[in-house]
């Protein structure tokens, strides 16, 4: 972290969104700078990972490192970077198309592995960026133009898969209320370990099913709940198979921190691999022979 009191226009990039006028996606892109604002995160001390939708575009939109990689494939590679400079803070921001589709299994074995990461997942329920298919976490019956009938698949429930993978932090925001997404994000950011936030994030365009005023009717604050105990995974799972009427927003759980992937890996506790020296561990002329190989 660094002394100097920022802005949020630090975070401004030169970039304008293209999302459609209304997108979810802002308010998540707000969110995300809030939430490094409120930490004295500089734009140089983060890197965003994402992969390939609508809202993967986000890394453009913010000033900070940021990696745009392939669909499904950024939690591993957030896994590498993060192996590779553990003095970073490492946000992979994508859609649940991307997250819980082709991405569902790197989830797992991220949560498994616990790297020290926040996964970020804008939930729209709808493939955006290709016109409107369903998707993992679209209802069954939705309608779609792959699903003119309804679609006949089960919806996957990603914070029930969290918690019962062993994810030591599970939250659900909602990206039409910024502030308080900006409070879970935070959390996440500061939490040791694999930090889930799935985003409900309407899609203005393709889901007219999963709307923002859909939403407000629904959703309501888990820590305004009386007697509601994050720290219980029996409750946290019964509230993450609500869905319908009530749907739960906030930190929905919060377990028993346990050592992260890289505390764990001797090969770093001499500190991360970009800070150190290649010299001490190859000749030069080994240096000097990989780059013609490759180079």
């Amino acid at each position: 972290m660094i002394e100097t009191k920022l802005t949020i226009k630090d975070y401004d990039s030169p970039e304008r969104p293209t999302w459609c006028p209304g997108c979810g996606d802002f308010g998540i892109l707000n969110a995300v700078k809030l939430a490094l604002l409120q930490l004295n995160i500089a734009p140089h001390e983060v890197l965003i990972v994402s992969g390939i939708g609508c809202g993967s575009k986000l890394p453009h939109y913010l000033k900070s490192n940021g990696l745009h990689t392939l669909h499904g494939r950024s939690l591993p590679i957030a896994t590498g970077v993060r192996l590779a400079n553990h003095d970073l803070k490492v946000m992979v921001v994508h859609g649940d198309g991307d997250g819980y589709g082709m991405g569902l299994g790197h989830m797992m074995h991220a949560i498994r592995r616990n790297v020290d990461l926040v996964d970020l997942v804008q939930n729209n329920q709808v493939y955006g960026l290709t016109k409107g298919q369903f998707s993992p976490t679209s209802d069954p019956g939705y309608i779609s133009k792959t699903s003119p009938e309804g679609t006949i698949e089960a919806a996957v429930n990603p914070i029930a898969l969290a918690i019962s993978a062993g994810a030591t932090f599970v939250a659900r925001g909602f990206a039409g209320d910024p502030k308080h997404l900006a409070g879970i994000i935070q959390q996440a950011l500061e939490h040791s370990g694999y930090a889930l936030v799935d985003v409900l994030q309407p899609c203005v365009t393709f889901n007219r099913v999963n709307t923002y005023d859909w939403y407000r009717d629904r959703v309501y604050k888990v820590e305004e709940s009386n007697g509601y105990d994050a720290s219980d995974p029996v409750a946290a799972f019964k509230v993450a198979l609500e869905w319908g009427n009530r749907i739960a927003i906030g930190v929905l759980y919060r377990g028993r921190v346990r050592p992260t992937f890289e505390e764990q890996t001797t090969v770093l506790a001499a500190g991360p691999l970009a800070k150190r020296p290649v010299e001490n561990r190859f000749s030069r002329a080994q240096l000097e022979a990989l780059r013609a190989e490759f180079f």
